[in-house]
């Protein structure tokens, strides 16, 4: 298992966890993404993740995600 970690400033509330969650599930390879609205945090484990793929679905549900 590999982990990627984003930094997603623009979430600010549930919406934004279950939106940034929700989309980063579909991408191919994740098994587990776990989002963290204090830290503003996006955790995601899974196989043969690739940043740019992952970075995209987070840019899908409306947010723009930062290099951790």
């Amino acid at each position: 298992m590999e982990k990627l970690t984003l930094n997603v400033p623009e979430m600010s509330c549930g919406h934004c966890v279950a939106a940034v969650s929700g989309a980063v599930e579909q991408v191919a390879g994740v098994s587990a993404v776990d989002v963290d609205l204090a830290s503003k945090r996006v955790e995601v484990t899974g196989e043969g993740l690739e940043r740019n793929t992952v970075a995209a679905a987070v840019r899908e549900a409306g947010y723009e995600p930062e290099e951790s």
